[in-house]
């Protein structure tokens, strides 16, 4: 029995999600639809292996912020951690032979979280698909969204850098790097027969209605809608799939999706997020920082819905959720 095969005719709501913003999204959307009525479809081509085990950052921010445990001040990782198995890898840095990848500590894992990386690693050792292993996740958390890795294969993030042309995984820029240097491409590699989980494509096709969530569009939401079958579902239902823009003011509200924007050629603002979303959804919802730019995001094919998107508490973030979910035509 596969416990985390979600079917569609179960689902109200499939959101396309990746970290921080779709958790928050996420988070507020359950006050709002039944959790077990909600499917998120997360990005995992941001996966890593470090120290022998599978990380999965947007899954696992997800599953603790709707558990209620997420660090509330950095937006991942565990309430309460601590760090003594980093610390401790630092005593190897100064025996670490050159050209050695052992006990690699630019990447924070805390004490606690190590547990979930643990398990999800014996757990995919032993052959367990990885669609089954986050809905154990999520069951150990008692979170109740289904949540649906978009692929059980390897489909990764590779960006390049502007100043040396070198291609590096997305977690070296993201974290090693702290995502301060320009990039000059973004591409998703990885198995050759990649695809969608058929659970997956299920929800994105029969939910009566998909949120993209206001993750960044190239790297959170691009690797999903990049995989086989995932544009061609959500236009052909277009009229019932509305994205919610990461970008307030010319500006991401966290990490570097507006610097990312620019440094590729496309416009940081609502109407370039239109400009990508317009093939595959009908609505943006945009806050109204940018309500001057709504004629713009109508030229580029969808309609704006103008409503506070900045989810500085919790009456907005559930109003946005609600507001959201109204600008959907199933």
């Amino acid at each position: 029995m596969m416990g985390s095969v979600a079917l569609p005719g179960e689902i109200d709501v499939a959101v396309l999600a990746g970290g921080v913003g779709a958790a928050r999204f996420l988070r507020a959307l359950v006050d709002v639809v039944a959790p077990e009525r909600i499917a998120a479809v997360v990005n995992t081509a941001d996966d890593t292996v470090l120290h022998g085990l599978e990380i999965s950052p947007d899954l696992d921010t997800v599953v603790y912020t709707l558990a209620g445990a997420i660090d509330p001040a950095r937006g991942w990782g565990l309430a309460g951690e601590t760090w003594q198995a980093m610390a401790g890898l630092e005593r190897y840095a100064t025996v670490r032979p050159a050209g050695s990848g052992a006990a690699p500590t630019w990447f924070n894992l805390g004490d606690r979280d190590l547990a979930t990386h643990l398990y999800r690693t014996a757990r995919r050792t032993e052959g367990a698909r990885p669609t089954d292993v986050a809905a154990e996740i999520a069951r150990a958390w008692g979170v109740a969204v289904r949540l649906l890795p978009m692929t059980d294969g390897r489909w990764t993030t590779r960006v390049t850098l502007a100043e040396t042309g070198e291609e590096v995984a997305f977690q070296d820029y993201f974290v090693r790097q702290h995502h301060d240097v320009a990039v000059a491409g973004v591409r998703f590699a990885g198995d050759a027969d990649i695809v969608a989980t058929p659970e997956a494509l299920g929800v994105l096709a029969e939910a009566p209605v998909v949120v993209i969530a206001p993750s960044n569009p190239l790297v959170s939401i691009a690797p999903i809608r990049s995989l086989p079958g995932v544009d061609e579902t959500l236009a052909s239902r277009r009229d019932s799939v509305v994205a919610v823009s990461p970008i307030v003011g010319g500006r991401a509200l966290k990490g570097p999706a507006d610097r990312m924007l620019r440094e590729l050629g496309i416009e940081a603002s609502v109407a370039g997020v239109a400009r990508m979303y317009a093939p595959v959804a009908a609505a943006l919802v945009i806050d109204p920082a940018d309500a001057a730019l709504a004629d713009d995001v109508a030229a580029a094919g969808m309609h704006a819905v103008v409503v506070p998107s900045v989810m500085s508490d919790p009456a907005v973030a559930v109003a946005l959720a609600r507001a959201t979910l109204a600008a959907a035509r199933p």
